[in-house]
């Protein structure tokens, strides 16, 4: 007894002094048995997990995936990422509900609140709901993160649990919550990738939308089969405005539900509105993706958050990192930092290496918060045709172009070691280029519509494109009479004119002709009005009037050499050799194309395209003459030339040749590949030579021609 104790002589005192924890036994004197009674009452096995979501539909792949995880072995970790209302949760509690009777020990819940609008969940907060759900009292929760992460390692030990850890905003409010068991699962649902759980041994599930025959599904299941299956065009148009993402679905579903007599096509002429489609499509607070969005765009700093409403104008589907350099103005390093950003939190998706893309829904919440969107549009448009142009240069140097006046300084432009590197990059690009002249034209600027038309040019010429050709080259000719310049009117008409006659648009093939050879003619342009009498000569030859052609292309071969204009004097002596043929005159044909080659050999710059087709068009004449193995010799070259050349076209009609001179020689196998390989690079056009070579395959091998293998 201490000096300072006031209890009196004899009395028994027994006191506690300090923080205790677990069972405590005091005792004077023991009479009887002992019971020991710990601060952890035997608690019954937790049950958190919400109900099973209603109407869940597919994701088989993705609950597969989280199967083979949890068979691996080892603590099974997986983080589900993806936008906001894509599924995540019903994903995961789906699965949850799925296999719960794999693990005996319970299964807890909790939402972190991560993109809630309010301060997330304190992995402190969390940690004591899992520890009073693992049956410690209330009292008995210590205080400190580092205790209770203690605990809750000690009392997890070699459970087996189910954890889904919901809506979490970052490694650090989940890192505490992992269990101490190689035998419980941990689910983690984020709209951001949480890349620092990797280092736990961590899964990454990207969820993607719906497809549109499960986002159908879901609309069925939500609204009756009766109902869908009435209108199966309306539901998959109805599934496409939502973009496969399953909260917009069920808030279509909901509004046709609320709307009984409503037909389907009713839901889809309200979404049709790109301004109001996010409106319709948040009714309320409780179920908004308006509100989902909304919360995503507020977690990210100012400078993520300016890239997100710039990009967003990007008038295509996807795009690289080159373009976002150009009008962020950061640098390729440093836009590679902001997109990995907006990919990690689920507002962008990386589709391939250096391809990006918006969700649609997310593409119009972007723009939405954006209030200058001239500028950056145009730097945006600009960077696309400066990139073509300098594509076009290395192609296609050798012809006549105009001029444009650049509104911004693009950067970060492509840079291309070859024509093939330079025609590689403009077929990666061509629907951005094709969807930034409509972009343009609906800006109300008309010379950049005609430029991002005009700069198309090179690829066209390769790569055909008819039916793209044909919009481009009629937007080219809207926007020259707009922009009030002559001269871009009448080379454009021009382009539209021979596009119309390959495409069989006989008449307004005529009609573009003529009045581009006025225009020219009326302009003092002796060059442009020529290169039109060209296209209108062979719209001559295409429609059966040989001798017509003929003699037009004679006249347009004294025109072009009296112009100095070799190049063009070069493949007016193509045509003028393969109407020739047609007529019977082989000789004659043949002495013309060989001096197209001589004329195209001795240009400064060189044309190897137009130097190739010379080589197929003589391969052609030979064969019409029926020198078979010089046809062969000549159209073998040409094959591998066009091929280099990005040519499909070219190739096309080599195989058109071999096949030909196959059959001569009665080895039919040999003319059917070469005709199977033709008929799928004409198809792969659109060419209406696809027609003619499928008919000569037909009477062949009596069978539709099958693509080459």
């Amino acid at each position: 007894m201490d000096a300072g104790d006031s209890s009196t002589p004899g009395e028994v005192r027994n006191e506690m002094a300090g923080t205790i924890h677990g069972g405590v036994v005091q005792a004077g004197a023991v009479h009887g048995d002992i019971h020991f009674h710990t601060g952890i009452p035997q608690a019954p096995v937790p049950r958190q997990l919400l109900p099973a979501p209603a109407h869940f539909t597919d994701r088989e792949s993705e609950l597969a995936e989280l199967d083979e995880l949890a068979r691996s072995g080892e603590r099974m970790l997986a983080v589900l990422t993806g936008p906001g209302g894509v599924g995540k949760t019903a994903l995961a509690m789906q699965w949850a509900h799925r296999v719960h009777d794999r693990y005996p020990d319970g299964q807890m819940y909790v939402d972190l609140g991560g993109f809630g609008g309010e301060p997330p969940m304190s992995p402190q907060e969390a940690l004591g709901l899992f520890l009073r759900g693992l049956g410690l009292a209330p009292q008995h929760v210590p205080v400190d993160l580092a205790e209770q992460a203690a605990l809750y390692r000690s009392l997890t030990a070699r459970r087996s649990l189910i954890l889904l850890l919901d809506n979490a905003s970052d490694a650090l409010q989940v890192r505490p919550l992992l269990p101490n068991s190689s035998t419980s699962a941990v689910v983690v649902t984020s709209r951001t990738r949480l890349t620092g759980l990797f280092a736990d041994g961590a899964r990454l599930l990207d969820i993607r939308p719906l497809v549109a025959s499960s986002a159908v599904a879901l609309l069925a299941k939500a609204v009756g089969d009766d109902r869908i299956g009435a209108e199966p065009d309306g539901a998959e148009a109805l599934a496409g405005l939502c973009g496969g993402l399953p909260i917009a679905v069920r808030m279509a579903a909901a509004r046709l539900a609320s709307h009984p007599k409503w037909p389907v096509r009713r839901v889809v002429s309200e979404l049709a509105d790109e301004q109001f489609r996010l409106a319709t499509l948040s009714p309320s607070t409780e179920l908004s993706i308006q509100t989902t969005f909304d919360l995503s765009y507020r977690a990210l700093d100012h400078h993520v958050a300016t890239a997100y409403r710039t990009l967003a104008l990007h008038p295509g589907q996807t795009f690289g990192p080159a373009v976002a350099a150009s009008v962020l103005g950061c640098g390729l390093a440093g836009a590679r930092r902001v997109l990995d950003q907006l990919i990690d939190n689920s507002l962008l998706e990386e589709v391939a290496e250096d391809r990006y893309r918006y969700h649609d829904l997310v593409k119009l919440h972007a723009r939405q918060q954006i209030e200058d969107r001239e500028a950056p549009l145009r730097h945006v448009l600009e960077w696309y045709l400066a990139g073509a142009m300098a594509a076009d240069r290395i192609v296609t140097p050798h012809r006549r172009r105009l001029d444009y006046a650049f509104h911004s300084a693009p950067a970060e432009l492509p840079r291309f070691d070859s024509r093939e590197d330079a025609l590689a990059w403009l077929e990666l690009e061509r629907a951005n280029l094709i969807a930034a002249g409509q972009a343009a034209m609906a800006s109300g600027w008309a010379e950049l519509t005609w430029h991002l038309s005009d700069v198309m040019w090179p690829l066209l010429l390769h790569r055909k494109h008819y039916r793209d050709r044909l919009a481009i080259d009629q937007r080219g000719v809207d926007a020259a009479r707009r922009w009030g310049n002559r001269f871009a009117e009448a080379d454009m008409l021009k382009r539209l004119g021979r596009v119309s006659t390959t495409l069989g648009l006989h008449h307004e093939a005529e009609q573009h002709l003529r009045a581009s050879m006025e225009l020219a003619t009326a302009n003092g342009d002796q060059r442009g009005a020529a290169d039109a009498r060209e296209a209108l000569a062979l719209l001559y030859a295409e429609t059966g009037r040989t001798a017509e052609a003929v003699t037009e292309f004679s006249a347009l071969v004294d025109a072009n050499q009296m112009l100095g204009a070799h190049r063009s004097l070069g493949l007016s002596l193509i045509h003028l050799g393969t109407a020739m043929s047609h007529v019977g005159q082989f000789t004659e044909a043949q002495t013309s194309l060989a001096r197209a080659l001589a004329i195209f050999d001795a240009l400064p710059e060189p044309d190897p395209y137009n130097r190739a087709r010379v080589l197929v068009t003589q391969a052609e004449v030979h064969c019409r003459a029926r020198e078979f193995d010089r046809a062969d010799d000549i159209a073998g070259e040409t094959l591998g030339l066009m091929r280099e050349l990005g040519s499909p076209e070219g190739a096309a009609r080599s195989h058109e040749v071999l096949a030909l001179v196959a059959r001569n020689r009665g080895d039919d196998t040999e003319a059917v590949e070469h005709l199977r390989a033709a008929a799928h690079l004409f198809t792969s056009l659109g060419s209406p030579r696809a027609r003619a070579v499928s008919d000569l395959l037909d009477n062949l091998v009596g069978a539709d021609p099958q693509p080459p293998t």
